[in-house]
Parts: structure tokens; C-alpha cells; sequence
């Protein structure tokens, strides 16, 4: 008998395929979607906020609730991030549905990481994001040309 799949919302470096496949992920439903009245942050993780008037621009994927504990628990015994559900209605090409998002309470304020960023920003132009917001992902990459003290 086959464990059924939910639907959750990527919104960081999950919408990354090569991210997802580390964990041994595959999901078959893998879709564009948004996420109207929340921001996104990325100091250093990625983590979703309610903000009116913002959207958040990721994927609808289908997992199994081992897949998911599994992914999370290496968020929060890799990454350090401990990142709990939401269900909140998310919109793609067909329409709107709800989906389990994964939310940190708190996280360390830190810079994030340009490879890091590039995680996010790389796929959320193959998967065809609107310019702006990757233009707000790239906002959090790290200053660069500034001289490293030696």
C-alpha cells in the first residue's frame, strides 16, 4: 500500500530539484504557485512571514508525511532551522488550494550565504518567476567587491 501525499509549498531552496533529490525527494506534482499576503526573508534560511500586499513565489509539490518529517528534521538538525506547518491557500495556473508550508518561528539573524541564495534564485528563473520578486531574492545576497581585511 502507497503512504499518501500531501500538498506543501516550497518556497526556498526546496523549489530546487538538486536540493530536493539530497534527501532523497522526488515529487511527482511539482507546479508553480504563489502565496499571496506573505514576504519572504532569507538571513541566512529562507522563512515566509504575513505581509498584506506581498507574494511569495514557489512550488506546489506533493510529498508523504515521512518525506516531509524527513526534510524538516534535516532543516533543523543540518540547517538549524526549526520550521513547523501551516496550511495556507496557495494559487497556481488551476486555481487555488490549500498546502501544508513549513514557517520558522525564529531563526539566527545572519547574512545569507551567495551560494546559498543561488539555490533559490536559479530555479525560480528556469520555473519562470516574475522579475521582481527574483530581483527581491537577489536583494539578500551578500555585498560584494568589499575588501576582506587580512
Amino acid at each position: 500500500m502507497t503512504e499518501p501525499t500531501v500538498l506543501v509549498f516550497f518556497y526556498g531552496s526546496y523549489i530546487n530539484r538538486t536540493v530536493l533529490r539530497e534527501v532523497d525527494l522526488a515529487p511527482e506534482r511539482f507546479e508553480v504557485a504563489r502565496l499571496d499576503g506573505y514576504d519572504i526573508s532569507i538571513r541566512p534560511l529562507a522563512n515566509v512571514f504575513e505581509c498584506a500586499g506581498q507574494t511569495v513565489w514557489g512550488v506546489v509539490a506533493s510529498a508523504t508525511q515521512e518525506e516531509l518529517d524527513r526534510l524538516y528534521e534535516h532543516a533543523r538538525n543540518v540547517l538549524g532551522g526549526v520550521y513547523l506547518p501551516c496550511l495556507v491557500p496557495v494559487s497556481t495556473e488551476s486555481g487555488t488550494e490549500a498546502a501544508l508550508c513549513y514557517i520558522a518561528e525564529s531563526l539566527p539573524e545572519a547574512p545569507a550565504s551567495a551560494d546559498y541564495v543561488d539555490r533559490i534564485v536559479r530555479p525560480a528563473r528556469e520555473l519562470g518567476f516574475p522579475e521582481d520578486y527574483i530581483d527581491r531574492l537577489e536583494s539578500f545576497l551578500p555585498p560584494t567587491g568589499e575588501k576582506e581585511e587580512a
